[in-house]
């Protein structure tokens, strides 16, 4: 008897379902009762494009590139931005809000507006990663009916994917208004630690956006694809932290081949546990000086946490900033105002045991890939989070030599995203990918038991195959003599 073959992923619900009027999980069932005609988009001139877009679907931000020719270029959004916020809102009147419109409104709106749901993709709702996240966030987090972390918004439940096809949809036409056609097909970036259920999750945002994925490919992988396609060579090691996610890949690039040696991450780490770092430091610091807690003030807490983003950022290039949040609350003796002078030095001391958590995976990865840190000819940055002085010190550390920054890290996986799509449509002829699983891939045997058929770090695509037999021997069966 073969053993028994079954896929271990949780039942998931249809995204198409929630384009069709259901009104108590989808905003597209506030609009019961018009014509399918209604509904539907106004008649596009535009004509059908061959285009394979790629995309960097991020935690904190997004960016759209596109090849012209032999190179790939980052298209800029209807703000005049190379990137764009992801995230998303719903107006008092139930518009529909993506990008910076969304961001700039979100200290009214806090319960109506969603960032970060990238983090919530594919994860289930009783995962303790999702239990920490609903305790940092405005909005909230539910329990879908497959047991999925979804999040609510205007009276309505959405899923991650839902989300993030928002996010798409809005760099799909991003794209169009710049090319003048119809975009169609798209290459897609994940964290390369996403397991299968947040793939698979990340494919239906782009199916639910309009979208063909023609591939989901790995982020440092696309960083070191726009890294390498001006003709260079030797063994690399990709850092990527961004928004929400850590990942680290160790490549060697030769005559145009591109082969993954292996990857490492954590897929809980990024820019919004830095923020969120700095934001607990100064709720604590307004409690102990105003005997106030701003914990529980949902418009207090979203202005700290613009507050703690942008002096994140500014402290990556000055040695201390200014928060100033006047009116941040009031009490019986009138308004309180914030007002806290934060130094570099205090903000790596808040986010060290954030920065340390990159040293194993960094250690992993290069142990899996067999080489020694002196085999490594240049360590890229990629991630918003790269910018950051501390970081830069631990990957020299790490490494034993200073991080190149010879790609954008805001705009390297998008890149080599549109990089990817042109080797698919057969415009770039001259480079060939080998990736890698990032998890070990296994099947649920008899007894209910995980049996391993590919491990981590293996070259894809592969096959494997194991048949098992067994006898099963049945009791004889003799006439009872009284």
């Amino acid at each position: 008897m073969a053993a028994l073959l079954r896929r271990t992923l949780s039942p998931r619900i249809n995204p198409y379902s929630y384009l069709i009027g259901n009104a108590k999980t989808s905003w597209f069932g506030t609009c019961r009762g018009y014509k399918r005609a209604d509904l539907a988009r106004p008649f596009s001139s535009k004509p059908a494009g061959n285009e394979i877009i790629g995309i960097d679907l991020g935690t904190t931000n997004s960016c759209v590139a596109v090849m012209e020719g032999k190179n790939a270029r980052v298209i800029e959004n209807s703000e005049g931005a190379r990137t764009t916020p992801s995230v998303i809102a719903f107006s008092q009147k139930g518009e529909l809000l993506v990008g910076t419109p969304a961001k700039r409104q979100a200290v009214t709106n806090p319960t109506n507006t969603v960032f970060g749901s990238k983090r919530l993709i594919g994860r289930r709702f009783d995962d303790s990663q999702t239990q920490k996240e609903m305790k940092m966030v405005p909005y909230k987090i539910v329990k879908a009916s497959n047991g999925d972390a979804w999040v609510e918004a205007n009276g309505q439940q959405y899923s991650p994917s839902q989300i993030g096809a928002f996010v798409l949809t809005k760099m799909k036409e991003t794209a169009e208004s710049y090319l003048g056609k119809t975009v169609s097909k798209a290459v897609i970036t994940v964290p390369a630690y996403f397991n299968d259920a947040q793939r698979q999750a990340t494919k239906d945002a782009g199916r639910i956006a309009g979208l063909n994925v023609e591939r989901i490919l790995n982020e440092p992988t696309a960083a070191a694809l726009s890294y390498g396609v001006t003709n260079k060579e030797g063994l690399i090691a990709v850092f990527d932290l961004g928004g929400g996610t850590f990942d680290v890949s160790i490549l060697e690039i030769s005559n145009g081949v591109f082969e993954v040696k292996a990857t490492n991450g954590d897929t809980f780490l990024g820019g919004e546990d830095f923020d969120n770092a700095l934001l607990e430091f100064l709720v604590s610091e307004f409690k102990r000086t105003e005997e106030i807690d701003l914990s529980k003030d949902r418009l207090a807490l979203q202005r700290l946490r613009e507050a703690a983003e942008k002096a994140k950022i500014e402290l990556s290039s000055t040695s201390q900033t200014e928060i100033n949040l006047p009116f941040i609350t009031a009490d019986a003796s009138g308004a309180k105002h914030l007002n806290i002078t934060l130094t570099r030095s205090k903000f790596e001391s808040l986010v060290n045991h954030l920065i340390e958590r990159t040293r194993n995976p960094c250690k992993n990865c290069l142990k899996d890939a067999d080489i020694s840190i002196k085999e490594v000819d240049e360590v890229l940055l990629v991630g918003g989070m790269t910018r950051v002085p501390k970081v830069q010190e631990i990957v020299a550390e790490i490494f034993g030599k200073s991080p190149s920054k010879g790609v954008n890290p805001d705009e390297a996986v998008a890149l080599g995203a549109a990089i990817q799509g042109g080797i698919l449509v057969g415009d770039v002829k001259e480079l060939l990918l080998l990736d890698v699983t990032p998890l070990s891939l296994g099947i649920e045997t008899l007894g209910g038991i995980f049996t391993r058929l590919i491990n981590r770090n293996t070259t894809i695509p592969t096959k494997k195959s194991q048949k098992k037999f067994w006898i099963t021997q049945m009791p004889l069966l003799f006439p009872r003599k009284n």
